[in-house]
């Protein structure tokens, strides 16, 4: 999330719903938001002969703003979503939820990757919510020609480790439903089989050890170069097993989402 998307949070005056609370309906309330938003998210990885796909999802508490979907497109072609909505608990994942449910609406108008952002800003926008938005990042991956487009509205930059070589893809835009009318990149990047690109919110990159230093500036590249011979699978329990010996096994301070594509063939 961007510094100024962390300033809105900050002065947005939301109170951060946490799982410290003991009253019995809290707690059946809780149960319910996690059975819904459990619901919301893919039952399974995605793999057949040409791509491998696989999740984590690690809310902060109970339930979290952090939302993941992936699926076939009619068109063959495979649909990736991911986000990080302001703020932690029950109130952001009601938010998630709405994203979520917009996103999968915005389908029946084409999957051009800009214009899927665009007008879920712009549908954001239509009805805003004080102090809520999100960074999102969709993206469209074609089996048949191993070209991956994508748009991404203030989400960490993707990894791709292919071959030897560890690199960041596209760049940044404005969060979604922060302000009417923003526009977005659309990024196109041809892989190649064995090709491996690493999604993940910011939870992941900015983990902190005790000393405060930040997973990403320390170990996300070296540890995503490592995978470049993983299953998605394997990558994905690779990348959260070095975040959990980096932090010395402490709790993160905020959710924690990941998706990896691996192209087989």
């Amino acid at each position: 999330m961007s510094e100024l998307a962390r300033e809105m949070e900050r002065q947005s005056g939301k109170e951060i719903f946490t799982s410290g609370r003991t009253c019995p309906d809290c707690n059946e309330t809780i149960r319910e938001a996690k059975l819904i938003q459990t619901s919301l998210l893919p039952t399974h990885g995605l793999r057949n002969e040409s791509v491998d796909i696989a999740f984590r999802f690690i809310p902060f508490s109970d339930v979290g703003g952090d939302f993941v979907d992936f699926f076939l497109l009619p068109n063959g072609l495979i649909a990736i979503y991911l986000g990080d909505v302001v703020g932690k608990g029950l109130s952001a994942a009601m938010f998630a939820a709405l994203v979520m449910g917009t996103l999968r609406g915005i389908h029946k108008t084409g999957t051009d990757t800009a214009r899927v952002l665009a007008l879920l800003n712009e549908r954001l926008a239509q009805r805003p919510i004080r102090g809520r938005f999100c960074s999102t990042l969709y993206a469209v991956f074609s089996p048949a020609s191993r070209e991956l487009i994508f748009s991404n509205a203030g989400m960490p930059l993707p990894l791709l480790v292919s071959g030897t070589a560890c690199r960041q893809l596209g760049e940044g835009g404005l969060p979604s439903g922060m302000f009417p009318g923003s526009i977005y990149g659309r990024h196109v990047v041809q892989l190649v089989t064995g090709d491996s690109v690493l999604f993940a919110t910011d939870g992941l990159h900015e983990l902190r050890n005790g000393e405060g230093v930040e997973f990403c500036t320390a170990q996300m590249g070296a540890a995503w170069a490592q995978c470049r011979h993983k299953s998605a699978t394997e990558s994905a329990d690779f990348v959260f097993d070095r975040q959990v010996a980096f932090s010395d096994g402490s709790v993160p301070h905020d959710d924690i989402s990941v998706v990896v594509l691996k192209v087989l063939r």
